[in-house]
């Protein structure tokens, strides 16, 4: 795991409450509400303060060279550009910010991407109240924090990928196919082709000798991409 590369000895947990000891957290949302209730809830944590909010991906890294914060907590879909790109740029001229994503997404597949492109959290929007705290502590002392649900597919993309031979893309379009996706679907939430699905789907068909539908679906539920709840 990469090192983190701290701004200032970090206190013990204990005595994360009080001024200079704080995380300093930059926020980037492009939604109001959204913002601000966010905002509240990591104030109110102890040891945690945010120093400004972004309304874009201009804003958000102009904030995080002026303030130094030590996490950068963004929004997947800030306006203004890529949000990937901006994580790429800023692990890179700010290192010693780091940074948790907040996403609509539950694609495994983007997680991936996010935590590749060098963020530490990747927190779905819908969990935020109950993860964000933990996920901007978390980045902090350096450690990687995704939403369970996520950290749990991609740990079954993984297996899969080991056992099966599978690249990652591959692992994700067997996914999809197998939650009943159709292949417009699938093109769609992976911002690929429609061909590129079908020549995905015939590279996992002859990797796993599965000819069928139903065939891939008992191999999705065997090996944990789908659960049967």
């Amino acid at each position: 795991m990469r090192a983190h590369l701290q701004l200032a000895p970090w206190p013990s947990e204990q005595a994360q409450g009080t001024g200079e000891h704080k995380i300093r957290v930059v926020l980037a949302d492009d939604h109001g509400l959204v913002r601000r209730a966010l905002r509240r809830l990591l104030d109110a944590e102890d040891g945690i303060e945010v120093v400004q909010e972004a309304v874009d991906l201009d804003a958000a890294s102009s904030h995080v060279h002026a303030h130094a914060p030590h996490v950068l907590v963004i929004d997947l879909d800030l306006p203004n550009g890529s949000t990937l790109l901006t994580v790429e740029a800023l692990r890179r001229r700010a290192p010693d910010t780091e940074v948790v994503v907040l996403a609509m997404e539950s694609t495994p597949f983007f997680a991936q991407r996010v935590l590749d492109a060098g963020a530490l959290g990747y927190v779905l929007k819908d969990q935020a109240d109950a993860e964000l705290v933990a996920a901007v502590r978390a980045a902090a002392r350096g450690e990687r924090y995704v939403s369970p649900q996520i950290a749990a597919a991609l740990e079954a993309l993984d297996a899969v990928q080991a056992q099966g031979g599978l690249s990652r893309r591959e692992a994700e379009v067997l996914r999809l196919t197998a939650l009943g996706y159709t292949g417009m679907e699938i093109a769609g939430q992976l911002h690929i082709s429609r061909r590129t699905v079908d020549s995905h789907r015939a590279t996992i068909h002859a990797k796993l000798g599965l000819r069928t539908r139903a065939e891939l679906v008992d191999y999705a539920l065997g090996h944990g991409l789908i659960c049967s709840c």
